[in-house]
């Protein structure tokens, strides 16, 4: 399997679609990895991408480092990945965490790399509640996520996946077998660096990430975003980056890669080749 070394030794892996077209890079959500994006992977490969998946050190088959569980860690990382592969002109795609990694990426590296960004169901500007971010998540919130990674982590992914985070507790009607695969990839975390991570995504503050990005943006969010609340997520982030597009999935829960691929798909398609 292809791995990239960080500088503290951390190994990342990733995988590579192949295809002539333009470079394409997917980040993942908290706690999954690569293979969350396979179904997009798939289709933007067929469509002539080179398409470049990566599982976020302590995911997946990355090192379960002690330390590094932290955005600048995960963007100083993603970095090494664009650098090694030498990947130019690419359009980064981040779903969750996945978009915070990118976003913070661009304010801590620069778009020199990157010809344009997409954040699907992205945890910026800020998720946390806090005296500048009133209508925040409360901290109880995460702090119940990280007492369930410590108590029984298996449960609390089974609960995310059966509920929350595909909207099946409104309705949502995501196969057995993607809820496992949810669990699985989750299960392949470190569970120090799930809790870390927790951390990473709900209180890091993106907003002067937001102010630097400099490429052609397109924001994808759910309305009905019961993990990122679209109200503090999704319509901020367009509103504070320059020029951004922003798309709005009626009734959309989180996991719009599986609950709403076909659409995804054809936006993200649209939005690379336009």
């Amino acid at each position: 399997m292809p791995y990239v070394t960080t500088d503290d030794g951390a190994q990342i892996h990733y995988l590579d679609w192949g295809g002539d077209g333009s470079p394409v890079l997917l980040s993942h959500g908290w706690p999954l990895n690569a293979d969350a994006w396979e179904a997009a992977a798939l289709f933007l490969s067929h469509r002539g991408h080179r398409v470049i998946a990566h599982d976020r050190r302590g995911h997946g088959r990355s090192t379960r480092t002690w330390g590094g569980n932290e955005m600048d860690t995960y963007a100083d990382d993603l970095a090494c990945l664009l650098d090694n592969l030498d990947l130019n002109d690419v359009t980064l795609i981040g779903h969750s965490t996945g978009g915070g990694e990118v976003a913070h990426y661009v304010g801590r590296h620069g778009s020199a790399r990157v010809a344009k960004l997409i954040l699907v169901s992205a945890v910026p500007p800020l998720m946390v509640q806090q005296d500048d971010n009133p209508h925040g998540v409360p901290i109880d919130v995460f702090d119940g996520i990280r007492a369930g990674v410590t108590r029984d982590r298996s449960q609390l992914y089974r609960d995310l996946a059966d509920g929350p985070f595909f909207g099946n507790n409104r309705g949502g009607d995501v196969s057995q077998g993607i809820r496992d695969a949810f669990w699985l990839q989750s299960m392949a975390a470190g569970a120090h660096n799930a809790y870390d991570c927790v951390a990473a995504f709900s209180a890091t503050d993106f907003r002067a990430d937001l102010a630097k990005i400099d490429v052609p943006t397109l924001v994808i969010h759910g309305d009905d975003d019961q993990i990122v609340p679209f109200d503090i997520s999704g319509r901020l982030s367009a509103e504070q980056i320059a020029g951004a597009t922003l798309l709005i999935y009626e009734g959309g829960a989180h996991g719009l890669p599986d609950t709403d691929p076909a659409r995804l798909h054809s936006d993200i398609l649209a939005f690379i080749e336009s």
